[in-house]
């Protein structure tokens, strides 16, 4: 796969507030990728940045491997925060003047309308719109002129269930389509169901990036007991079937390794002569995955 989006050491600041530091990311064609992160991380900073709406202190960002010039502009449709439009313009007139300002032809107006399901309301004011519709609208707009890579922040934002559901299908729609993703988010369950890579930022440092099923796949959780906790401990740290190992009062928590099953840990300790007296298998949630991730 080519390479749509590199991002190397890019630094923002906003007087003594820290925005972004020394961020570091590669996102290559077909992929969704999320920025997944609290509130205060950073994300809205770096769309506001890659798509020319900031600029940065220091460092720098490629798109398709170029260095950012006005052209590049029409090849990425972009959503930043709250969609703002004339209020008493119908979708219709408020699309044209979109047009007009990226140079896409009036013809686009009716597939972005149809695509987002807005067809029926083209002659409403926009002041007339659900929430919903409104974060639709946001989007019917940035896919004018067809881009080949849709930069949104937060558009699921204070929607209701159903508008966040609208919202999310059209969205994978567009990367089934073809089209490369990035998408900014605080909320884990959305980036889990759109995205397939992702980068986790906190105070705006990148903490981790990686496939969605590697850093927030469910993993399995074993409480185990025995007579002689300290010593399983000990064999199990050099036994390749856990990732990470805790000790509570005289309680073995063990993260296992991809692929090994629980009565595997039973039969190795039993081969060091070893019996456990009490096992319980859990999974670790995404959202403690997350929450142990992002935590001071």
């Amino acid at each position: 796969m080519s390479e749509i989006l590199s991002i190397q050491g890019l630094t923002k600041n906003y007087r003594n507030v820290r925005a972004i530091h020394d961020l570091n990311l590669r996102i290559e064609e077909g992929q969704a990728h999320g920025i997944l992160g609290p509130n205060g991380s950073g994300k809205t900073t770096t769309l506001s940045i890659i798509t020319g709406i900031l600029r940065q202190d220091s460092g720098f960002y490629r798109w398709f491997g170029e260095d950012p010039y006005p052209a590049q502009r029409k090849m990425i449709g972009s959503l930043i925060e709250t969609p703002h439009f004339y209020p008493y313009l119908s979708l219709l007139n408020n699309l044209k003047i979109i047009c007009d300002i990226n140079q896409s032809d009036y013809s686009e107006i009716d597939r972005v309308l149809r695509v987002t399901k807005l067809y029926d309301r083209r002659k409403s004011k926009f002041s007339t719109l659900s929430l919903g519709m409104k974060q639709r609208m946001g989007i019917a707009s940035a896919l004018l002129g067809d881009p080949k890579v849709l930069v949104l922040d937060e558009p699921t934002n204070g929607l209701d269930p159903e508008g966040i559901a609208e919202v999310r299908e059209l969205v994978i729609q567009q990367v089934e389509k073809g089209k490369t993703l990035i998408l900014a988010s605080h909320i884990l369950s959305e980036v889990e169901k759109i995205c397939s890579h992702v980068a986790i930022l906190k105070k705006g440092e990148l903490l981790a990036s990686g496939s969605v099923k590697e850093l927030l796949s469910e993993q399995e959780i074993i409480e185990v007991q025995c007579s002689e906790p300290a010593r399983l401990h000990e064999y199990l740290k050099d036994s390749g079937l856990t990732r990470e190992i805790e000790s509570s009062n005289g309680t073995l928590i063990l993260t296992l390794n991809d692929r090994v099953r629980p009565e595997e840990i039973n039969a190795f300790a039993f081969s060091k002569n070893i019996i456990l007296s009490h096992m319980v298998s859990r999974s670790k949630s995404l959202e403690s995955q997350f929450l142990e991730l992002v935590k001071e």
